[in-house]
């Protein structure tokens, strides 16, 4: 199976082709730059990048993954346009998932974290994060959410003991408020392709349409119409 995977959402942009043959033989080849913007016009030279790599051309795809959101509400869209146009083009099939899911694997892929649960946080600005709570393999066990800190606090089980991701620091912040202590790491984390071609793989899944996910409305408000004197 050849799968195409692409990430957008957050600060970085990243494009990966996994390869795999069964069990006999695989093939990863990704391509990831931070950025704060120009996500758009990075993609698709990176996507071409892989592809090239690879030793494939795009109509020999067989699966497009995209990551859905939470993230920056135009971030969110770019990979999710390429995927949907990509597969209209060479006839692949979709797959997307949330990015604190991909964040939650990359983190683990480090080999940085304890054999533990643990939880995805990213700022969200506006007193807000992201959150998403994670075992031990990566396995989601909920979100992801939009929330207050001092909420995501709460709802933490006590047997999760660590926090990943740009939010990290408030969720310690609010859980030190409640009397725990959750230790921080990886404040830089972001979404992987890479992690999200082989999610992809191991899904044996497809989706007939890829969509946004946003947790929160976009900030551009249509305007109220002028009124006209007379």
């Amino acid at each position: 199976m050849n799968i195409l995977a692409m990430d957008t959402s957050m600060g970085a942009c990243s494009a990966a082709v996994l390869r795999a043959d069964g069990d006999a033989a695989r093939s990863l080849h990704a391509r990831e730059a931070l950025m704060a913007r120009g996500h758009a016009e990075a993609l698709m030279p990176m996507v071409a990048e892989v592809l090239a790599k690879a030793g494939i051309a795009a109509r020999e795809l067989d699966l497009i993954a995209a990551t859905e959101g939470p993230g920056s509400f135009t971030g969110v869209r770019i990979a999710i346009a390429a995927a949907r146009g990509l597969a209209l083009a060479t006839g692949a099939k979709l797959y997307g998932t949330d990015s604190l899911t991909v964040m939650a694997r990359t983190a683990l892929a480090t080999g940085l974290l304890p054999n533990s649960p643990y939880a995805v946080a990213v700022d969200a600005r506006r007193g807000m994060i992201y959150l998403g709570l994670y075992d031990q393999t990566g396995a989601r066990r909920e979100g992801p959410l939009l929330i207050s800190p001092d909420d995501a606090a709460s709802l933490v089980p006590r047997d999760l003991t660590l926090a990943v991701g740009s939010g990290a620091l408030l969720l310690a912040e609010a859980s030190a408020a409640h009397g725990r202590r959750l230790e921080c790491a990886l404040s830089e984390l972001q979404p992987s392709a890479a992690q999200l071609a082989e999610i992809a793989l191991e899904a044996r899944k497809t989706v007939p349409i890829l969509r946004p996910l946003y947790l929160r409305p976009p900030d551009a408000r249509p305007q109220a119409p002028a009124l006209l004197r007379r």
